[in-house]
């Protein structure tokens, strides 16, 4: 690698060129990040040089696949913030519970597992034949994955604590079914959720919801893009319909906060406008 100064005007030569042949417009994402990741990756698949590197995702778009999976963030796992959870399932869903359908969406859903863990508690609500839930990601490989409803065993004492604390009410074993190092989430969890690309940047609202999280993507977008986003959000949420974002997130200095409300203690708007 160059000079700090020429590796930033790689860096923006690369984002064009994937926005040019791909489609994805990462121009918005915090810089800073997204930086980490990109050399991240150049180091570890050992390019010479940069050239080689932008030659390689710019003509080979199985590898273009991998740079999108390594680029993009993908961490998450079941009931995450369960006091948030514990808000959703006691207060948020039986809300819900009086529309005779629900639509949700979670977008930036990576791997799926936040999905499953709505879906788990609609369930426990007696909602889930009435519901529906969008799963949404920039990132197809990643979909493809939340699609096989797979869990890792090792992650298993964990996603059990975080559906206790968050107020779970049966066996969270009575949701999976365990075969070696692997666990297979029960189908009729995965019969409601439909995972399918989106991109937040580029791609227009298609809906209308009830409910919509998207927590813990917005941080990695600077604040032009997160004004469009949540233009995308309100646009999509009806009217006194929640928006939940992740723990560091918030709508309180957006062009459309006036038209919400926060829940005490939660990163959790109701739309009031």
């Amino acid at each position: 690698m160059n000079t700090s100064e020429n590796f930033d005007e790689h860096v923006e030569i690369l984002l064009s060129d994937v926005l040019e042949l791909y489609g994805y417009d990462f121009t918005g994402y915090s810089r800073a990040s997204l930086k980490r990741r990109i050399v991240r990756l150049y180091q570890l698949d050992g390019f010479v040089s940069f050239a080689e590197y932008r030659y390689k995702i710019r003509t080979d778009a199985g590898y273009f696949n991998r740079f999108l999976e390594q680029i993009t963030i993908n961490v998450t796992e079941m009931f995450r913030d369960p006091e948030f959870y514990k808000t959703l399932r006691n207060e948020i869903l039986p809300k819900l519970g009086t529309y005779p359908f629900i639509r949700i969406w979670i977008a930036g859903c990576s791997t799926g597992e936040e999905a499953y863990s709505v879906a788990i508690f609609l369930k426990e609500l007696k909602l889930l034949h009435k519901s529906l839930i969008y799963a949404t990601d920039i990132n197809s490989a990643v979909l493809e994955n939340a699609a096989q409803a797979i869990i890792p065993m090792s992650k298993i004492q964990l996603y059990t604590e975080n559906y206790m604390a968050a107020g779970g009410s049966e066996q969270f074993s009575d949701y999976y079914t365990a075969n070696y190092s692997l666990g297979k989430l029960k189908d009729d969890l995965k019969s409601k959720i439909i995972f399918s690309t989106h991109n937040l940047v580029t791609d227009n609202s298609f809906n209308e919801f009830q409910l919509i999280l998207c927590r813990n993507v917005i941080i990695y977008f600077d604040r032009p893009l997160q004004t469009k986003v949540f233009e995308l959000f309100d646009n999509s949420l009806e009217k006194f319909g929640y928006l939940a974002l992740g723990t560091k997130e918030t709508l309180d200095f957006s062009t459309i906060s006036k038209n919400y409300e926060r829940l005490k203690g939660d990163k959790i708007w109701r739309k009031i406008n």
